[in-house]
């Protein structure tokens, strides 16, 4: 008992001397320059939906080079444009974009980007 109570106070002593002190002037690299306690919660929520937008991003696009993938097995061809994809029923409808953002889709090549407006 008296063990694992020195032990805690020891990585206390120690998590302690870690900190950023005087001598460790490094940034935090993933912070904003000007992060507050009073701005922590919008700061968050501004990095989940920037994260939520580029998770979107690269799920719908993902379905959609796989439908494009498919498609070119089944008809030995690139679609002509995404709506062609609906409309042999590869896709059940073309995914909604996260708004100020478009599907942009090249025909000769078969590539799906997600591009701003």
């Amino acid at each position: 008992m008296k063990n694992s109570f020195w032990l805690l106070v020891l990585a206390g002593a120690w998590a302690a001397g870690c900190g950023d002190g005087p001598g460790n002037s490094s940034p935090a690299t993933n912070a904003p320059a000007a992060s507050t306690p009073a701005s922590a919660a919008g700061d968050y929520l501004g990095a989940m939906a920037r994260s939520q937008q580029l998770a979107v991003k690269t799920i719908d696009t993902a379905a959609i080079n796989s439908a494009i993938q498919l498609f070119q097995v089944d008809k030995g061809r690139l679609p002509k444009d995404l709506n062609e994809l609906v409309q042999e029923k590869f896709l059940p409808k073309i995914p909604a974009t996260p708004p100020g953002t478009r599907l942009d889709y090249d025909a000769a090549t078969g590539r799906v980007r997600v591009v701003n407006q």
